[in-house]
């Protein structure tokens, strides 16, 4: 089966497998694991930061984030397609106590004059306006890339109310990969960042979270209270160190074959992409298909391609590090198969 459904469901190579067996290793919760430290010592420089954080996952990494800025009672203004808002199993109202605010988007991108209007004056009757949340690339958005503009937009209109920005740069190196620009410059304009590991980066487990000295500080104590307190993690922190080093020049290869099958998909079947195929992510609507979602999930994996339903009209296909260039040629030939049966 050649798995598109996320870039989730790789398999450590065998480099990671080995270090893992190899990795020098201590009590996390002390402090005292040099793979770990040595992690986060990368993860922190990379991103123009001071400090960052190993977690268990990206929404362990996104709700330590929200206990660290925020306090109950307070409000998250979000686009309402946001990973926080539908995948995260309502955490940041059950842990945080805090309430999203929920804004329509397009690609991740949520008009500004309408993101300052969601902003709350000071009132007795309202939540205060606890933190802004990014999301880049955006899942919903079908892998978009925030840009540099609304980034900047963004930045600023935090800066004039003085609420911080979280960005959930669960596929930050796609952004980055995409645009051509350093994971640093597109970190600056959050005060703290969440990044997967897990995802296109190929390792098995693990997210990083990153900001400054202080807000690391206090996020730890908030990952110890999400059950996230590890002891000798080093064993999944090297194959996280490794993934981070030397595989994210390799997000390339997914993004051009991501871009592939996206023109096979527009010119030989009748599923229907609306949005830029900008890095590993591709949300191919149904409406104008005479097979639903479901019926295409099916087919496709009859012929050996596992995709996802992703909204009730709509499948996607993720292009990851197990994908090879032999198994795209294969998925090409089975839309094409698919596409003249229809």
């Amino acid at each position: 089966m050649i798995d598109l459904r996320s870039d989730t469901v790789t398999k450590p190579d065998d480099t990671m497998r080995r270090l893992m067996a190899e990795a020098i290793v201590g009590d996390d919760v002390y402090e005292e694991d040099p793979t770990v430290n040595e992690l986060e010592r990368y993860a922190a420089e990379l991103l123009g930061k001071e400090a960052a954080l190993f977690t268990t996952s990206g929404t362990q990494g996104n709700q330590a984030a929200v206990l660290t800025h925020t306090r109950p009672g307070q409000e998250i203004v979000m686009d309402n397609e946001a990973h926080v808002y539908i995948y995260e199993g309502a955490a940041i109202s059950a842990f945080a106590g805090v309430q999203p605010r929920v804004l329509p988007h397009e690609a991740g991108v949520v008009d500004l004059d309408a993101m300052e209007a969601a902003i709350r004056p000071e009132d007795v009757h309202y939540p205060e306006t606890g933190l802004i949340w990014l999301e880049n690339t955006h899942n919903r958005g079908g892998g978009s890339v925030l840009p540099f503009s609304y980034l900047t937009g963004v930045r600023a209109l935090a800066d004039e109310y003085g609420i911080p920005v979280h960005m959930d740069g669960a596929r930050l190196f796609n952004a980055a990969e995409a645009t051509g620009r350093q994971p640093a410059a597109i970190a600056a304009f959050a005060d703290s960042v969440q990044f997967c590991l897990s995802k296109g980066l190929g390792a098995p487990v693990g997210s990083m979270l990153a900001g400054t000295k202080e807000f690391i500080q206090t996020a730890r104590k908030k990952r110890k209270m999400l059950g996230g307190g590890l002891r000798q993690a080093g064993v999944i922190a090297a194959p996280g160190l490794y993934a981070l080093q030397e595989r994210r020049g390799r997000l390339k290869e997914d993004h051009d074959h991501a871009k592939r099958l996206a023109h096979v998909i527009m010119n030989d079947t009748d599923l229907t992409i609306r949005h830029d195929v900008e890095t590993n992510i591709i949300v191919a609507d149904t409406d104008t298909s005479s097979r639903s979602a479901a019926e295409w999930v099916k087919a496709l994996h009859e012929e050996g391609a596992a995709v996802i339903q992703y909204k009730p009209e709509a499948v996607r296909f993720t292009t990851n590090a197990d994908v090879s260039p032999d198994d795209i040629d294969t998925v090409v030939s089975i839309l094409q198969k698919l596409g003249a049966d229809r």
